[in-house]
């Protein structure tokens, strides 16, 4: 057993009869789906909203609920990964370009747990590359400013074609190596027209579960 299915599993444990479950996407959270799976098959009764069709599509797979967002008051807890988790609990997401829907689902959740493997720990934020969704219309000036800006900018693709979020959208990540001030920079970038979103998920994560070789730990904020 590796540490993401550590990880994943043990998120799990958190997950009670009743509760309505925001699932994540991922290769971590795949395995937090599997094994929810099998407790729904033992009994355990929740009802879930999902983050992307990949997510949709392996939990109902499963036989576990999943409802449309629209319909759903709020999350009593989202299970999601992360790209990286510096020590504050902030954190980048969207490597697997779901970060739209994902950060949807996580504003609207009572408790976040994030699941991760030693890999994603990180002192500073920024080594990972950041994803900016940005609607198609606005892409190329876009990527001028923030090549202009020095971030670094390059085009998320899916077999030589641009990637398309489940939103309909197009994703830029930013190679910054570090950032400075991930709030400073999230509020500039969601101020320029054009962009919907940032991966930088900050003060929202309650819990990190980090997955080792041999073994769980569960930091709590």
């Amino acid at each position: 057993m590796n540490g993401k299915q550590l990880a994943g599993e043990k998120a799990c444990e958190y997950v009670k009869d009743g509760m309505v479950v925001g699932l994540g996407t991922g290769s971590t959270v795949f395995y937090t789906i599997q094994k929810l799976g099998k407790l729904v098959k033992d009994g355990l009764k929740i009802s879930c909203v999902s983050t992307s069709k990949a997510s949709t599509i392996l939990a109902k797979e499963l036989g576990i609920p999943v409802n449309d967002f629209s319909l759903v008051k709020s999350v009593d807890l989202t299970i999601d990964g992360a790209d990286e988790v510096d020590d504050h609990f902030d954190g980048i997401k969207g490597g697997g370009g779901a970060l739209l829907y994902e950060k949807l689902v996580a504003e609207s959740s009572k408790e976040i747990i994030w699941i991760v493997d030693e890999k994603k720990l990180v002192k500073k934020l920024g080594k990972f590359p950041l994803p900016v969704e940005v609607i198609p219309f606005a892409k190329e000036k876009l990527f001028t400013i923030f090549d202009e800006l020095g971030f670094r900018p390059g085009y998320r693709m899916k077999n030589e074609s641009l990637f398309i979020t489940d939103g309909g959208n197009n994703l830029i990540d930013l190679h910054l190596g570090e950032i400075e001030s991930p709030q400073d920079l999230h509020k500039s970038l969601k101020l320029m027209p054009g962009v919907v979103e940032t991966g930088l998920f900050l003060n929202m994560a309650n819990r990190v579960i980090v997955g080792y070789e041999d073994r769980v730990e569960v930091l709590e904020r």
